[in-house]
């Protein structure tokens, strides 16, 4: 298993742009990646059961509005 500390000294042996690309990819999978992880997560352990039911019926009562009216884009 790799440290942290192995992790950082190879880090610091790349090249600048390799550097760049890696705060890319660590940025993509820190914001976009763990996020879908959660939500998937939550979804298959029943947490977002609530939200979604509550969802369903407003979306049965017809009480939902256009996105484009919600953000004001009409």
């Amino acid at each position: 298993m790799t440290t942290i500390l192995d992790i950082k000294a190879a880090i610091k042996q790349l090249p600048e742009k390799e550097v760049h690309q890696l705060a890319a990819w660590l940025q993509t999978y820190l914001e976009t990646d763990r996020w879908d992880l959660q939500m998937e997560t939550d979804l298959a352990s029943g947490k977002l059961d609530n939200i979604i039911a509550k969802a369903e019926a407003d979306i049965a009562a017809n009480q939902v509005r256009h996105i484009d009216e919600v953000l004001d884009n009409s």
